[in-house]
């Protein structure tokens, strides 16, 4: 099911938006091993590794929100919460900052 983060930025500002959010969140989770790819303008695959096993999902910037989803296996399920917990946090907080002129 795809976790919707709602803006107001438009299109193009929600995609930098995502961009800085994914760069902030690589960086304070490299342990992790985040992965960003963009499948075109608005779409990326993303990914990382928790406990050895890889987790796969998907960004989608549209216009009023960026869409999150993660395809989970069943013995991370409890993860899934807070990994979009927090990378719904860093979108917010980059939302916040593109308001403010800083992006």
């Amino acid at each position: 099911m795809k976790h919707l983060v709602p803006h107001d930025l438009g299109r193009e500002k929600a995609k930098r938006v995502a961009e800085a959010a994914w760069g902030s969140y690589s960086s304070r989770f490299a342990a992790y091993h985040p992965t960003c790819e963009w499948q075109n303008e608005y779409s990326a695959h993303i990914g990382f590794k928790v406990k050895g096993i890889s987790l796969k999902g998907t960004i989608d910037v549209g216009e009023t929100d960026i869409g999150l989803d993660l395809d989970v296996p069943f013995l991370l399920r409890p993860f899934k919460g807070q990994a979009l917990q927090v990378i719904e946090e860093e979108i917010r907080r980059w939302i916040g900052k593109s308001k403010a002129g800083e992006i």
